[in-house]
């Protein structure tokens, strides 16, 4: 389990950096390429590479994402929404 699921939740930028963070490992990519707006076609990023960022993500914060929901994820503010609302749903 990852460090760092503490009681208190996470700020948005603490939340982006996590994610970006994942998406960066997962696509082999240096993190400095990420901004908090950019978009998976921006960044070269194929669906592939998406199923894959899907699984980490989920891993990362031990939340399961909806197959609907995952269709609808094309950049990093679609991941920080998708992702505060499933904390939010786990933690209520």
């Amino acid at each position: 389990m990852s460090p760092a699921l503490s009681p208190q939740p996470l700020t948005d930028d603490q939340l982006v950096a996590r994610i970006i963070a994942v998406i960066a490992q997962t696509t082999h990519k240096p993190v400095e390429e990420f901004q908090p707006d950019s978009t998976f076609e921006a960044l070269g990023i194929d669906s592939l590479d998406g199923i894959q960022i899907l699984f980490a993500l989920e891993q990362e914060f031990d939340i399961s994402i909806p197959d609907d929901e995952a269709k609808k994820i094309r950049a990093v503010p679609d991941v920080l929404a998708g992702v505060k609302q499933l904390l939010a749903a786990k933690h209520a």
